[in-house]
């Protein structure tokens, strides 16, 4: 196991009606003037917004609202959003949505405190420090509820890429499982895919000795492949939405991943797609994972055989990488019979873009290194491969 700090100073109030809470959370944790970020439609139409916002007044706490945020949250909203905030006066951000509300969120946190450029932090730059953000979670998948991570399109040339930070966790998190009882099947699995990914990117490791986390790691994987099919059956099922909107929290808050070198290859890999085709972003990662694990599987055949044993139940024969691939597929035929993509075709991407695709998720805009991956080293030729398995 290798050394690690770890401070995940996130509180958690979970459970049915937590989002009435919203307004004495802010002023517990110190805000006075609220920026509401939202996407629209379902928040709206639910309720959901209006009761925050009673929630707000109730504490007596001002606040000014900025909707529109898109999947693959664009850098334009992000611009507009510190604007709005600098004007306002705005002391505290509140993040009523998903993945990509949070991510918008905490992108429009850390530019309102600083003097260039907000792209700067996801092309490198540290994020030290930004006003607070919480949340108001809809959509369990992308774990930016209890992360120091975000990720932002850029519309000029759509680059899709990441910042991460301490200053980016959010002060509080509001999880109500019953807020995402109205999401679509796809969505739903889209969400589980992407939970799924979080696990399997802390997975597959160099470190040596991380029995804990590994078995941690097992026990999430196994709770969505019980869980998921419960509420693609019954979207109402109450005890195991709880169930994945806490394990998508746990994916992503990195205690899985401490003492161990992590991966991230899928992660870089579908970017480009998302970014690309404006897919969603579990359902190319139900693509691309796959491919990425049969394309690095014999660099530590053993690591992938002992998922498929302790998680997809795959018997070990004496074959290794045998057994690997089994896991693989078991996997892959998972991620289908919820209703994932399987292909290229089925995701809307196309063969004649995988050279542009390899080039912009190893060099980006210019600013890229030339590979990517940190459970094998990749480069462009490796990335095209990948891709190409895929079709």
């Amino acid at each position: 196991m290798d050394n690690f700090s770890f401070y995940a100073p996130t509180y958690f109030a979970f459970g049915k009606n937590s989002e009435e809470r919203a307004g004495e959370l802010v002023k517990r944790f110190g805000g006075s003037k609220v920026l509401l970020h939202f996407g629209g439609g379902s928040v709206v139409r639910s309720g959901l917004l209006e009761r925050v916002k009673k929630s707000l007044d109730a504490a007596e706490i001002a606040w000014v609202e900025l909707g529109g945020v898109k999947p693959n949250p664009r850098s334009g909203l992000v611009y507009e959003g510190i604007a709005l905030c600098r004007k306002e006066g705005v002391d505290f951000i509140l993040a009523v949505g998903g993945g990509s509300t949070i991510d918008s969120a905490k992108a429009i946190a850390a530019g309102v405190l600083y003097d260039g450029d907000f792209w700067d932090f996801y092309e490198g730059k540290p994020v030290t420090k930004a006003l607070p953000v919480a949340t108001v979670l809809t959509i369990a998948a992308a774990g930016s509820e209890g992360s120091p991570d975000s990720v932002i399109t850029k519309e000029e040339g759509m680059i899709k890429r990441g910042a991460s930070g301490e200053a980016y966790r959010p002060r509080f998190s509001i999880l109500n499982p019953e807020l995402t009882c109205t999401l679509p099947a796809y969505q739903t699995a889209c969400g589980a895919s992407d939970i799924i990914a979080h696990l399997y990117e802390r997975y597959l490791t160099n470190s040596k000795d991380v029995q804990t986390t590994d078995r941690m790691i097992e026990a999430l994987i196994m709770a969505m492949v019980e869980e998921t099919p419960k509420v693609i059956a019954d979207p109402n099922d109450y005890q195991a939405r709880a169930n994945i909107m806490w394990a998508g929290m746990m994916a992503h808050n990195n205690s899985c991943g401490v003492g161990r070198s992590q991966d991230w290859t899928s992660h870089e890999i579908e970017h480009e797609l998302s970014a690309l085709y404006d897919c969603a972003h579990g359902a190319g990662l139900a693509v691309v994972m796959p491919a990425v694990f049969r394309y690095n599987m014999k660099h530590d055949p053993a690591r992938f055989a002992q998922i498929a044993e302790r998680v997809w139940g795959i018997k070990n024969n004496g074959d290794v990488e045998a057994t690997a691939l089994a896991g693989i597929e078991a996997l892959q035929k998972f991620l289908i019979s919820i209703g994932m993509p399987k292909n290229f075709e089925e995701l809307g991407a196309q063969e004649k873009d995988i050279e542009y695709l390899a080039h912009t998720c190893c060099y980006g805009d210019g600013n890229g290194s030339g590979r990517v991956g940190g459970f094998v080293s990749l480069e462009e030729k490796d990335v095209q491969n990948i891709y190409r398995l895929m079709l």
